[in-house]
């Protein structure tokens, strides 16, 4: 399958596709003729293939339809709903936009940013009483003309734009072509089994790629059903569970904290609504995480490691029978993966370097940006910025982020494995090691901490105890104790640029 639109013609036509609260179920036949009537549409008002329509909507079954039904006859481009006038300008503005999807009566600053650059707006009217994510759309601001490219989009067309993040340097356009989607949700479902029989619990963001292959794609690729919440709430997680009876969710690490710290007071619907899995992906999950998460909820915990330029999902560990490595990405799932050195030679087992990927599933290039695709293919090889290595059993370790990695007076340390330590120390809830300058060493070892409900450490216990694990040079010469760790706009704990949000640089 190398089209959404084979991708979602296997589901059968009965079967509930998407559901939500005061919804009703929304059937793969109902998507299929959502998808249809989004085509026709966008056609008559000279919307087509190759033309990029930005989506503001709020996380829901809506924004999951919208993003699929789009991605069949244009480009998806789905923005942060959070984002400020600034921020969206700069994204509509990089994009290209054509038209601009919110729904109607949005107070999103957006809609007046669309306004003052002069492109479409498209209204979007839910109507949840023929299906969770069903809608109309007002297209009385685009003027009635043929589109140059109409029709359903092909393999080689691009089905979703995203930007890189951006930490470090401006964001870079990643295009993602109906094949790489295709082949990556294809990759998720294989690895996870996926059949007709499950149902997930999205908790994910779907401005993200995370939430939008593994959360909707993968699952819907094999006729399975998807509950679409508002966006994750540790508050709501566990009457969710109660009420939708899923069989699965996808995660980032910090949510499946979240998670757990109400776990305790929720043994009877974990008992309830067993789950067939629990995925996590999009950082690292700390092995104590894993080993709670799994004592907990009685199921297995697989580990991905997936980035917007591959379409999500590099590697995977595999459920049972197969072998969960706590602490490592699993295998292969999808591209090809090897270790590559500064020079772009490939490095035997064993070697520690920088992950390198291929595959179908892999961005073709980033957009209008020479210079950035020049840095990040080598010899056809996509270089993550992740320094890893694989053991004898093809098992693949992250040791750190290349920009990530901090180098004190020469010595490299991975924040990684500072974090895993102070993760084993009892009181401690959560924690993200980072670099804070220092203007002799270059950098010093920071780390934020948030303690357990109802435990205490002071700053001095815990540099002690990581020297008892740890060399000198690698022990948080600053542990900072928090209420709550500052998180990207999907949950991520980001290390780069921590110590100026907190004041140390």
């Amino acid at each position: 399958m190398k089209t959404l639109i084979e991708l979602l013609s296997t589901g059968n036509a009965q079967s509930a596709c998407l559901t939500a609260a005061q919804s009703a179920p929304l059937t793969f036949s109902a998507l299929r003729q959502l998808r249809e009537y989004v085509q026709t549409e966008f056609n008559k008002f000279g919307i087509g293939r190759h033309d990029r329509v930005a989506l503001v909507l709020p996380n829901g079954a809506e924004m999951a339809a919208s993003f699929v039904t789009v991605a069949c006859c244009a480009t998806s481009a789905p923005l942060n709903p959070s984002y400020r006038a600034d921020e969206f300008e700069f994204y509509l503005n990089d994009l290209n936009a054509k038209a601009l999807v919110v729904e109607k009566g949005s107070s999103s600053p957006a809609v007046a940013v669309a306004a003052k650059m002069g492109i479409a707006l498209i209204e979007l009217l839910p109507t949840p009483a023929l299906g969770a994510g069903s809608f109309t759309l007002n297209m009385d601001s685009l003027t009635p003309q043929a589109a140059k490219f109409p029709g359903h989009a092909q393999a080689e067309d691009v089905a979703l734009v995203l930007h890189t993040s951006g930490t470090t340097s401006r964001p870079k356009i990643v295009p993602l072509t109906h094949l790489n989607v295709s082949a990556s949700a294809q990759n998720i479902a294989h690895s996870t089994h996926f059949s007709n029989q499950d149902r997930g619990l999205n908790v994910m963001p779907l401005f993200h790629i995370h939430g939008l292959i593994a959360g909707i794609l993968a699952p819907l690729s094999q006729g399975g059903e998807v509950y679409c919440t508002s966006g994750f709430n540790a508050l709501k997680f566990f009457s969710q569970m109660d009420e939708v009876k899923p069989t699965w969710y996808t995660a980032v690490p910090t949510m499946h904290q979240a998670i757990l710290s109400r776990s305790a007071n929720n043994k009877a619907v974990i008992a309830k609504v067993p789950l067939r899995f629990i995925r996590s992906s999009s950082s690292s999950l700390p092995p104590q995480v894993l080993a709670e998460l799994e004592t907990t909820f009685k199921a297995p915990v697989i580990e991905a490691y997936g980035m917007t330029e591959a379409a999500h999902q590099m590697a995977c560990n595999p459920l049972p029978p197969g072998q969960r490595k706590p602490g490592t990405v699993g295998l292969a799932a999808g591209p090809e993966i090897a270790i590559m050195n500064p020079e772009g030679d490939l490095m035997p087992t064993g070697s520690t370097g920088e992950i390198v990927i291929r595959g179908s599933n892999v961005t073709p290039g980033y957009e209008n940006n020479d210079k950035a695709n020049a840095e990040a293919f080598t010899n056809g090889w996509f270089r993550t910025g992740d320094q890893g290595v694989m053991d004898e059993q093809a098992y693949v370790s992250i040791t750190g982020r290349l920009k990530e990695i901090i180098n004190r007076g020469g010595e490299k340390i991975s924040p990684r494995e500072v974090d895993e330590v102070l993760m084993d120390h009892p009181a401690v809830a959560q924690v993200v090691c980072f670099g804070i300058p220092h203007d002799k060493l270059g950098e010093e070892v920071g780390a934020a901490v948030v303690l357990r409900e109802g435990m205490t450490a002071t700053e001095k216990e815990l540099r002690e105890y990581t020297a008892t694990r740890l060399a000198d040079f690698k022990v948080p010469r600053k542990v900072l104790l928090m209420d709550d760790i500052p998180k990207g706009a999907t949950g991520k704990l980001q290390r780069i640029g921590m110590a100026q949000k907190l004041g140390l640089a």
